[in-house]
């Protein structure tokens, strides 16, 4: 069911936060050396899946190649962000992404508002506010802060680009350029890894990099945008949860309504197209 894949998808992205904390090394390594792995392993699927001359999304390879491009601003400042801010700081402020989307949406994609996605949306909008209450600005967290804020835009836009694209491309091949992508612009500035880190983030590149992309994209073909941001508002309840649980990090006063305002939006949209 392509909504359960995005679900899917969205729970293995909520756990970012802990292996990007364990790996211990600067937000264009941890992406680089993932990407990599997930770049080869998706290279020897496509090459069982294709042939050279039919491999899907060359004859439109710049719009991709863009993609990644907002892709890594996106992923960069996304774990800068957990790397200078706390999980709930940093998820939060990315998740202005879905208010963008569905505004961005009619214009670019045709797509109808129904009243459920604008009632998911307002509820979810709420809920987003109540979790930030308590919301620090000062000191070394607006870094991080600011940096999620940067994150959600350009996760906006990847959504907006996904979409229009996964109608002609094959969600491996999407997944593929957008990590071969991230390797091309980093490589310059990356060199050897601790050890300690390259089992974390070869984890990553399996787990993070391939199968939850694999999943998202696959379900964004048939999903509509909007659902999809809406359906995203889960992941900072299930990232906060999972900060408390390994992180010891405790959400700020208004996180638990927030959450709940937040899973409600998420039945709503599961409830009927929207």
């Amino acid at each position: 069911m392509p909504v359960l894949n995005i679900l899917l998808a969205i729970f293995l992205w909520s756990s970012l936060g802990i292996f990007v904390r364990a790996a211990g090394v600067a937000p264009h390594v941890i992406i680089f050396y993932s990407s990599a792995v997930a770049a080869l392993i998706q290279a020897a699927l496509l090459a069982l899946k294709y042939r050279p001359s039919d491999f899907p999304g060359f004859k439109k390879f710049k719009y991709p190649v863009i993609l990644g491009t907002f892709g890594l601003v996106n992923t960069f400042s996304f774990y800068y962000a957990y790397q200078n801010t706390t999980v709930a700081n940093a998820v939060l402020t990315h998740y202005t992404a879905p208010v963008i989307v569905a505004f961005l949406a009619p214009i670019f994609l045709k797509e109808t508002i129904t009243r459920r996605a604008i009632a998911a949306i307002v509820i979810a909008s709420a809920g987003l506010w109540l979790m930030l209450d308590g919301f620090s600005f000062s000191g070394s967290q607006a870094a991080g802060i600011m940096a999620g804020l940067v994150s959600g835009f350009a996760y906006a836009i990847l959504i907006i680009l996904a979409r229009l694209l996964m109608q002609e491309t094959d969600p491996l091949a999407l997944s593929f350029i957008l990590n071969v992508t991230a390797v091309a612009l980093l490589a310059p500035f990356v060199g050897v890894i601790p050890y300690a880190a390259v089992w974390i983030l070869l984890f990553m590149g399996i787990v993070h990099s391939v199968i939850a992309p694999f999943l998202y994209y696959g379900g964004l073909r048939y999903v509509a945008a909007g659902k999809v941001a809406v359906l995203g508002y889960l992941e900072p309840v299930s990232a906060i949860i999972l900060s408390m649980i390994f992180l010891r990090e405790t959400p700020a006063s208004g996180a638990v309504a927030g959450g709940a305002l937040i899973i409600i939006s998420g039945y709503l949209t599961l409830k009927g197209d929207a």
